[in-house]
């Protein structure tokens, strides 16, 4: 994660999260509402998250040792795969254990004036979080679409980061809605109501993540943009006939692997093969500078096993 975009919208949630997780609290001890004390848990499971990321990001830092060759850039994938747990194990579970406990025993909410100020608070420090996050993610994100982004981010963070602070918005109108109808209609079965809606949204935000992140985790190839400037650099060197076959592997967001057979001609020395090979890793690593680990396997190109590849391929 670089020291910019990602950093920034972590930190900006994180110190948001803090702040209103205390303000959160505070409101439930006045109010003694579900909704809030749900939202107390939301905050403080975010900030938690967050925790992580930077965690991640730090520990993927460690030099490459006997032990993990690659290095261990797949440790931001695995902290943001916890933050999908965290995110459902306690936001969630606890939120819908609440909103269930709450509508079977509904009681008044007191003092509803606290919870009115926190959550106008917590809306406003979390829209400021929300709009670093989509600030941040604008410059890498391109013209492709939110949810495209979403599912196709190598680098987990700013989505986490994104879907979190839209959770959290969300839920924050959830509790409001919770806290007012109950207030307006004297009913605390509203405020379970809320309290089980901020539930069910956290549920499907930790599903999707842990959707997009258990992909990265099992091994994401580079984007067909990146696999195409590959190819060309590889078949822009004089020594290379074609590429016969090509693998991708990130092996961390900022960090490809490629595995390729090209075609040499039949006539050429181990010294020109050898001079190929050297130039093609060049022109690869000019073309898409995050392919540093590269394997290159010279062979003879022949039709009949270049269409037994393709079509096993294709089945697969």
């Amino acid at each position: 994660m670089s020291a910019g975009g990602g950093t920034r919208a972590i930190l900006a949630a994180l110190a948001a999260n803090l702040a209103i997780a205390v303000a959160k609290f505070v409101a439930f001890i006045f109010t003694g509402s579900s909704s809030m004390l749900a939202e107390s848990v939301h905050s403080v499971a975010d900030s938690g998250n967050q925790a992580l990321l930077l965690l991640g990001d730090r520990r993927s830092r460690r030099r490459e040792n006997r032990r993990h060759p690659f290095g261990y850039g797949r440790e931001r994938y695995f902290y943001a795969f916890v933050v999908a747990v965290v995110l459902f194990t306690i936001g969630a579970v606890f939120s819908l254990y609440e909103g269930i406990e709450k509508i079977g025993h509904p009681h008044k909410v007191e003092a509803p004036i606290w919870a009115f100020g926190v959550l106008v608070f917590a809306i406003v420090a979390e829209s400021f979080s929300f709009r670093t996050a989509i600030k941040e993610s604008l410059l890498v994100k391109g013209n492709v679409s939110w949810v495209t982004f979403i599912r196709r981010a190598k680098a987990p963070e700013l989505p986490v980061v994104l879907l979190e602070d839209l959770g959290a918005l969300l839920g924050l109108v959830f509790a409001l809605f919770g806290v007012t109808m109950a207030v307006v209609t004297g009913n605390g079965v509203w405020d379970g109501v809320g309290t089980l809606m901020i539930g069910v949204l956290l549920a499907i935000i930790a599903v999707i993540l842990a959707l997009e992140t258990k992909s990265l985790l099992i091994g994401e190839s580079a984007t067909p943009e990146a696999e195409e400037k590959i190819c060309a650099a590889l078949e822009s060197a004089p020594e290379v006939e074609r590429v016969i076959h090509m693998r991708t592997l990130h092996l961390g967001p900022e960090e490809l692997l490629v595995a390729a057979k090209i075609a040499v001609r039949h006539d050429d020395s181990a010294a020109e093969v050898a001079r190929g090979i050297d130039e093609a890793e060049r022109r690869i690593r000019e073309a898409v500078p995050i392919a540093r680990v590269i394997y290159i396997e010279p062979d003879l190109y022949r039709e009949d096993r270049a269409k037994t590849r393709d079509a096993e391929s294709a089945a697969t």
